[in-house]
């Protein structure tokens, strides 16, 4: 297991386009452009954070659980799959 953050928080891969930012918020869109998190309901981890907050709650309708299950898992799987791409990216450099 390794953290791709790392390459990035290191100056290993620079790109001026990140702003000196190792997130892959800002990494995703400058090595594999045709990602991106725009079209999902969640978009940050921040949001995804306060999502389950609200999952979990007992006061949340069971509607609501199950969508926002649904938004967090698509949130989970572009963030799995941009680490994918990025390392691929990175091993044909």
């Amino acid at each position: 297991m390794f953290d791709l953050k790392t390459i990035f928080s290191e100056n290993l891969y620079v790109d001026s386009a990140f702003k000196g930012s190792a997130s892959i918020k800002r990494v995703l869109p400058v090595i594999v452009p045709e990602l991106t998190y725009k079209s999902l309901n969640i978009s940050k981890g921040d949001q995804a954070s306060e999502r389950w907050e609200r999952m979990i709650s007992g006061d949340t309708p069971e509607s609501e659980k199950r969508q926002i299950e649904k938004d967090l898992l698509e949130y989970c799987e572009m963030d799995t799959w941009a680490m994918v791409r990025i390392w691929e990216v990175l091993k044909s450099v």
